[in-house]
């Protein structure tokens, strides 16, 4: 057999990995709701096409479908008007303090959904800091929590194309006579406009499928097709409606992931002018861009602090400390909290570790852009396009049974392998540019100097590749520690996660339940956030090694 036929076997074999995980805990769970959404009949309505039509026409499925474009158009609205200011602030020009002011204000794009659930619900409920104002159970708390958590993506994808161009043309229309108005819109408008549209749509994704923001801020009041699809299954138990409903999420998902890759910009490999240091007058635009995303972003964790901190006597570490004992009287929850926590450690340690593998294998076998690295690419990016929800549901109607001998639905490795499934995608996404931008040659030198194909990955890529490995691990670890939407299908009931904890004890009412509720969230954030600076002083250090 010649080396050519040889490494192509090899390819095969090492994609079947990722390829049977990706069939077995996604592409069977998706395609089973897909089925009975469309294609299982009905008793009543007959063909299952007439059933699901039967679904989409209730009262309460469009009403869910009207109130999630609704909440998702204004969220994106308002991270557009709050972040392309800040784009602006942040990207145009250099000042002490930038990079420091943009790290602040991605940070609660990396936080848990609930946890930023939990921070609004602190400053927006009866007893809150803003109680006052009426928002508990509103559609603006909402709208004002999809804002926050997502004006870090405008900042990001806008601030990068926004670096990337040259303010002469701009100067060279006000020479002609544009006045500086003119010139924005004319010139550096249309240069920003697929950024900002692409920005727009990876918003209205985020925006759409937001579920924990939703269940907790909305109550029983708002309700968009994730919470109809979860009310619906546990409530309900009306898996065809649930079933429907996923199919409203998948177009929803896939219409903004379209949009997002048509009108994807390109960026230029250097920046054609460095920012230059701010004028006297451009201070007060700076100051008037920013205020706004530091009060909204800096009121909810304040508010949480101070609420996990608020006692009956005052304030005091009480509900930190009820962590750590048995679950209060009155409280849903079957074990204590700090047991929930282990619970969490334990199952994102094994998603990670799981996606750990298969994301670093599967960056290995695309780095070539070959056809079937393309393709096997595409099959790893596909639960991208589908909603964390619809993948609990699928896992949640799938593997209820013996699965290879095993009865998964009745053990803990089911919320692995789903924390493992949503994590996969990122960390591929994360890796491939890494792993792309080695040069052929040092492999082709190693493997003239007689080294294997193993050897050669250990001596040549392993070394090169151990920066954007960290930090993926840890960006998957992270997600793993914060999921919410699968994990609340399939966790089981006397064996919760510290998200699902969380959202139990803010569904349940007394000073204790929501205080301890809140502490966990502090406790969450904490985590999530130190593991997130841990991955970035990694990636510092090893490429300073490098």
């Amino acid at each position: 057999m010649s080396p050519s036929a040889a490494s192509t076997r090899l390819w095969w074999v090492l994609a079947a990995v990722p390829v049977a995980f990706l069939t077995l805990f996604f592409l069977w769970p998706v395609g089973a709701v897909l089925a009975r959404g469309l294609l299982e009949a009905d008793a009543g309505t007959g063909s299952g096409i007439a059933a699901a039509l039967e679904v989409l026409t209730r009262e309460r499925t469009v009403r869910a479908i009207l109130t999630t474009v609704g909440l998702a158009l204004a969220g994106t609205a308002g991270s557009l008007g709050l972040g392309l200011p800040a784009a602006w602030a942040l990207s145009r020009f250099r000042w002490r303090g930038a990079r420091t002011v943009r790290a602040l204000v991605t940070v609660p794009f990396v936080l848990p959904t609930i946890v930023v659930a939990a921070a609004f619900s602190a400053l927006l409920s009866r007893s809150g800091l803003l109680g006052a104002w009426g928002l508990d159970q509103s559609a603006l708390a909402i709208v004002a929590a999809l804002v926050f958590f997502n004006v870090s993506v405008v900042v990001r994808i806008v601030g990068g194309a926004w670096e990337s161009l040259s303010p002469r043309m701009a100067d060279a229309a006000r020479t002609l006579g544009a006045g500086r108005a003119t010139a924005w819109w004319r010139v550096t408008m249309p240069a920003l406009r697929p950024a900002i549209t692409s920005a727009a749509a990876v918003v209205f994704l985020f925006c759409s499928t937001s579920f924990a923001l939703v269940l907790i801020l909305g109550g029983s009041r708002i309700r968009t097709v994730e919470t109809e699809i979860y009310l619906q299954v546990n409530q309900f138990l009306d898996l065809r409606a649930a079933s429907v409903l996923a199919l409203v999420q998948v177009v929803f998902v896939g219409l903004a992931l379209l949009v997002s890759a048509r009108v994807r910009p390109r960026r230029a490999a250097t920046a054609v002018e460095r920012a230059r240091a701010p004028r006297r007058a451009e201070w007060v635009g700076i100051a008037a861009a920013l205020t706004p995303v530091f009060l909204l972003l800096a009121a909810p964790v304040y508010a949480l602090v101070e609420r996990s901190l608020r006692t009956a006597d005052g304030y005091g570490l009480d509900h930190y400390a009820a962590l750590f004992g048995e679950p209060p009287a009155r409280s849903t929850l079957p074990v204590p909290v700090w047991e929930a926590a282990v619970n969490s450690l334990v199952s994102a340690v094994v998603a990670t570790a799981i996606a750990g593998v298969i994301g670093v294998l599967t960056a290995h076998l695309v780095a070539a852009r070959t056809r079937r690295a393309g393709l096997l690419e595409a099959l790893v990016m596909l639960p991208l396009g589908v909603s964390a929800v619809v993948v609990g549901l699928g896992l949640l109607l799938t593997l209820n049974r013996n699965v290879l001998g095993v009865d998964l639905r009745a053990s803990w490795w089911l919320v692995p392998i789903a924390q493992a499934m949503v994590a996969l995608p990122l960390m591929v996404r994360a890796l491939v540019p890494a792993a792309r931008a080695i040069d052929p040659g040092l492999r082709a030198a190693a493997a003239t100097l007689g080294a294997s194909p193993w050897r050669v990955w250990l001596r040549v890529d392993a070394p090169l590749l151990r920066s954007a490995t960290g930090a993926s691990v840890a960006f998957a670890f992270a997600i793993a520690m914060g999921e919410f939407g699968a994990t609340a299908f399939v966790a089981r009931p006397d064996r919760p996660t510290l998200p699902t904890a969380i959202g139990r004890l803010l569904s349940r009412p007394g000073l204790e339940n929501v205080g301890m509720a809140f502490a966990a969230s502090v406790l969450l954030a904490a985590v999530t956030a130190a593991v997130m600076l841990a991955s970035e002083r990694l990636r510092t250090t090893v490429g300073a090694e490098l």
